[in-house]
């Protein structure tokens, strides 16, 4: 499977493509600001189609783009309704002190919205995702797993977006944030995982639950059980 992404934007937020090896059709993860058209050339380039946009949650810099890729391509974006309001609203979720930055700018929800809840099963695109809601940075902030097929057996692959990242986690001071909860939805729904397990964050650089139950300064004590 095909599993790329580039760092869009000011807040150079990762947005991810993937796709099966024979397939000519591809999922898009969180297409923040600027990553429209670099996004574009990309599937061009290698000759695939996005069938769905997966939103991690509803920060502008993770959805910035997603009205575009979806008209362009005519289809769904998915994300969990407690961040759907962002859609057309960011300022709601960024603070008043970012709210300058998209004074004027008008936000529009795609054609097509579906709402996601913690334990779906999703396919799009050939590909199989489970959906875990990981309330915490957002209300609505959830995680994507799928599964990889490697040489040495099938490797799970979370995608984290702002919840967990390469020796951090997410923020909890924006509107809608808590860190007590952010830290419980780690610790019950991405410690359980197996250490094998990839992470690709929202920012920064890939790692695995290994690693980060091993090194991340935040997980330091924290237990399934919190």
């Amino acid at each position: 499977m095909l599993v790329t992404g580039f760092p869009a934007g000011m807040f150079q937020t990762n947005c991810y493509i993937l796709a099966h090896d024979d397939s000519g059709e591809c999922v898009v993860v969180d297409p923040g600001q600027d990553a429209a058209e670099p996004l574009v050339q990309f599937l061009e380039q290698q000759g695939l189609e996005p069938k769905g946009v997966l939103l991690t949650h509803g920060h502008l810099d993770h959805t910035w783009s997603v009205h575009p890729v979806c008209e362009r391509y005519d289809i769904p974006a998915y994300i969990h309704p407690e961040d759907r309001y962002m859609l057309t609203d960011p300022g709601r979720g960024i603070g008043s002190s970012m709210n300058q930055m998209i004074a004027g700018v008008e936000f529009r929800e795609p054609a097509e919205v579906i709402e996601i809840a913690d334990g779906d099963e999703l396919t799009v695109a050939g590909i199989d995702f489970v959906v875990d809601h990981t309330p915490g940075h957002t209300q609505g902030s959830v995680v994507f797993r799928t599964e990889l097929a490697t040489e040495d057996g099938p490797l799970q692959v979370a995608l984290t977006g702002d919840t967990l990242f390469q020796g951090s986690i997410g923020r909890s001071d924006l509107p809608g944030g808590n860190h007590d909860q952010l830290l419980q939805s780690i610790a019950r729904k991405l410690l359980v995982l197996d250490d094998t397990t990839a992470i690709l964050p929202g920012h920064g650089g890939s790692s695995s639950i290994g690693q980060e139950r091993a090194a991340n300064p935040f997980l330091v004590g924290l237990t399934a059980s919190q």
